[in-house]
């Protein structure tokens, strides 16, 4: 079965690495173009075209694959094709490509969080359990057909980074089930529901700007979910702060939502929320590192009352 893949994140890695391993072939590798990245600006290739090039797979990096690699897909004669984390959409021509159609690795159990953020959306949300789907794509946003699917529970205090970790390895387990299952002619195929079907888009900057008027529980989620990216934000007396880490609390007083509570190098930093406390963890001031509010607090005190908001310039 000749295979062309298409990803690029760590996250798109895993699978691709799973296929090398369990000797599929794989004819080429499709991924986004090389971009600057980080704080200086250092152009870097993605992960997945740095472990296809450790194989001597070829790499195309099509700034448009509908336009620019139709031909090269053609070329390579693939039966079918596999997509992970690719972030292109794939018009009906080249989904027209593989003999077999594309089979997806997307990180939810479908129809529900479709998307290209579903590990942020759903800890953002409050879900308890996730999972992978691998489906048939079409010419839709996630809407193809479901092959298999794998349920995950979400780990309390878990990050969308370590969610999606944890997907990247159960998705490639399911993605290699799936072949095998196509392969002999056993692989199940349903239709969505679509009275199931929930959309999320990318995430932005905006999305980790704190609303102090949430419930507590909800800005935790807010704190997790958009953790490593962009990571909640807020204004506070010591500008503007990210928040890694927090932990809702019941207790609370009545007062203005965003007012601090505490800011105890001892005790830590608790904020009022719509319905209770927030207990700050883990925070990040301008220019600085990460470190544990108690830390952050022996070097910075709150000489006075002190109040956050939400961020009047997202940067």
């Amino acid at each position: 079965m000749r295979i062309v893949f298409m990803g690029t994140p760590e996250y798109a890695v895993v699978s691709l690495r799973a296929l090398i391993e369990e000797g599929f072939e794989v004819v080429g590798v499709f991924t986004q173009p090389d971009r600057p990245r980080g704080r200086g600006k250092q152009v870097l290739m993605p992960p997945v075209k740095e472990l296809a090039q450790k194989h001597q797979i070829p790499v195309f990096q099509p700034a448009r694959i509908r336009t620019d690699g139709l031909e090269d897909l053609k070329a390579l004669q693939p039966n079918l094709c596999v997509t992970a984390a690719f972030g292109q959409i794939l018009s009906e021509d080249i989904l027209a490509v593989p003999l077999l159609g594309t089979v997806n690795v997307h990180a939810s159990l479908l129809p529900a969080y479709r998307g290209s953020s579903p590990a942020n959306w759903v800890i953002i949300n409050g879900e308890a359990v996730t999972g992978v789907t691998t489906m048939m794509t079409d010419k839709g946003i996630d809407t193809g057909d479901i092959l298999l699917q794998t349920e995950l529970p979400i780990k309390e205090g878990e990050t969308a980074g370590e969610l999606t970790l944890r997907l990247s390895h159960a998705g490639a387990e399911l993605l290699i089930e799936t072949l095998r299952k196509i392969k002999n002619g056993t692989c199940p195929r349903r239709k969505q529901d679509e009275t199931r079907m929930s959309y999320y888009p990318l995430l932005s900057r905006e999305t980790g700007v704190i609303d102090w008027t949430m419930p507590a529980k909800a800005i935790q989620g807010l704190v997790y979910g958009t953790n490593p990216w962009p990571s909640a934000s807020t204004d506070s007396p010591w500008g503007k702060l990210k928040i890694h880490a927090a932990l809702a609390e019941k207790q609370g007083r009545i007062c203005a939502p965003g007012t601090i509570l505490q800011a105890s190098p001892k005790t830590g930093l608790f904020v009022q929320t719509g319905d209770g406390a927030l207990r700050i963890l883990e925070l990040q001031a301008p220019g600085k590192r990460a470190m544990d509010s108690c830390a952050f607090l022996r070097g910075n005190p709150l000489t006075g009352p002190g109040m956050m908001t939400s961020d009047e310039g997202v940067s």
